[in-house]
């Protein structure tokens, strides 16, 4: 398929769904640069980081639940084209929501396609996944024939919900309107690999803080593993390819659109080890790389204690409180099974080529991390964490707490070393001297280095004392 970039863009309408996220942004203001007449960013969210920048460019930001059927109706007036990517469940937390997941993923796509067909929108763009056919087995090279993962095998309901949701869109093709007698809605489903990129929400950032905390212990499977990855902007090219592969009134082609009922795999086209991939930027950022390796059954039975855990705590899912759970069963298969496919379909019936290669995608989002960490607040591991506050915490009950429970133990492993208690209470004391002596320090000089964050470092070396300093001072050098 050849057409000038800005085919069945220029002078048109698009509602792009989960329009205020990482891809919906991208997407939304690479329309508006291609020169459409009106874009809608339709989220849940009112705000995100890249809200302001989305307004200034002239994008309507509609704020509605996708499982809201007047939400959604709304949105899509007078619309020309829907790229819908919004959904919930991938990963975290959020997979253990079974509710929640099919009701923005399975109910929310309904209410889009009925959207579609009450307000005569003639193209829908639907952006699933590799979970669809993936779901722990084995696929290599794998392309758009293999037929969709059994819904009973999946481990996860957003694998399950999708593959319906998807299902739901590509059978949907070809629905006359309600209103607009002789058209018909034409949909399509992209299927992008993980994605990745400068400002990424859910791969980078949850991998990223648990090597800061040093919870990143291991790697999962063999060196041999293979997985696809898509740069966001070679995803956004292919959502736009994909737009225009369902137009029906280009000259000579009159008709049935190539891309009309039809799924396609996008990836960078370069198969490659996640731990691997994303061994580059741990080390940019200092951060400890997982040394030891993890098979994948033991992985399994890891990420099964977590879910049954989890799902235990379900009513507190949403609370900010509760910590991501380190893994689940189906980032297990993601991360530990060879999973990779073909962009051949793509290339040859919507002219898709990724136009940014691996090497410079990482580099950017390497560019981009460093700055964030420059930023932001930087503390030791978690093992730091316990060894300086449960040592204080001992030193403390040995020195001052009366013989109760464990204290008398923890008295005379002190004594051992100080000798005596006068001794035990006056080293508490230098060493909260210390303390508060180097948060001083830390808030001074981070007045200069890190005036945001001076605060933060204060109270973090008031806490952790040295481990926390020298952090700051490191910052200092640099």
């Amino acid at each position: 398929m050849h057409l000038s970039e800005n085919e069945g863009i220029e002078n048109n309408t698009f509602v792009v769904t989960g329009g205020l996220g990482f891809v919906g942004s991208a997407l939304c203001l690479e329309i508006v640069r291609r020169g459409a007449r009106k874009v809608r960013a339709f989220d849940l969210r009112t705000e995100s980081p890249w809200s302001n920048d989305l307004r200034r460019h002239g994008v309507d930001c509609v704020q509605g639940d996708i499982s809201h059927k007047q939400d959604v109706e709304k949105a899509l007036r007078v619309a020309d084209c829907v790229f819908h990517l919004a959904s919930y469940g991938m990963s975290g937390k959020e997979m253990i929501q079974y509710g929640r997941v099919d009701e923005i993923n399975i109910n929310g796509t309904c209410h889009v396609l009925d959207s579609c067909l009450d307000n005569g929108v003639q193209r829908l763009v639907y952006v699933s996944t590799y979970n669809v056919v993936f779901g722990g087995k084995e696929i290599v090279n794998g392309n758009e024939s293999l037929p969709y993962f059994p819904m009973d095998d999946h481990v996860d309901p957003y694998g399950r919900s999708k593959s319906i949701a998807e299902q739901l869109v590509l059978k949907s093709n070809g629905r006359p309107f309600k209103k607009k007698k002789g058209k018909c809605l034409y949909t399509c489903a992209i299927r992008p690999a993980a994605i990745y990129g400068p400002g990424e929400e859910r791969h980078f950032p949850r991998i990223i803080n648990l090597a800061k905390l040093g919870l990143l212990p291991f790697k999962i499977g063999t060196t041999s593993v293979k997985t696809d990855w898509v740069y966001v902007d070679n995803l956004v090219l292919a959502l736009l390819l994909a737009s225009m592969g369902l137009l029906d009134d280009i000259p000579g082609r009159e008709g049935h659109p190539v891309a009309a009922g039809q799924p396609y795999f996008i990836s960078d086209g370069s198969p490659v080890n996640t731990f691997l991939f994303i061994l580059p930027l741990l080390k940019s950022l200092d951060y400890d790389l997982p040394k030891m390796s993890l098979a994948v059954p033991h992985a399994l039975f890891l990420g099964n204690l977590f879910w049954a855990f989890y799902t235990a705590l379900y009513p507190w899912l949403s609370k900010k409180w509760l910590p991501q759970p380190l893994i689940l069963p189906a980032e297990v298969y993601k991360v530990g099974v060879t999973h990779y496919f073909s962009y051949l379909k793509a290339k040859e019936e919507l002219g898709y080529i990724p136009m940014v290669s691996p090497q410079e995608g990482m580099t950017e989002t390497i560019a981009y991390w460093q700055e964030r960490k420059k930023r932001t607040l930087d503390g030791p591991t978690i093992y730091a964490w316990l060894f300086v506050v449960i040592g204080m915490i001992s030193l403390f009950s040995a020195a001052y707490i009366p013989d109760f429970g464990p204290v008398p133990l923890l008295r005379a492993i002190s004594l051992f070393f100080v000798r005596s208690m006068w001794g035990l209470k006056m080293f508490f004391l230098l060493a909260v001297s210390a303390h508060i002596g180097e948060a001083i320090y830390a808030w001074k000089l981070a007045k200069k280095v890190d005036p945001a964050n001076a605060r933060g470092w204060f109270w973090q070396t008031s806490a952790l004392g040295i481990f926390s300093l020298r952090l700051l001072l490191k910052r200092a050098k640099t």
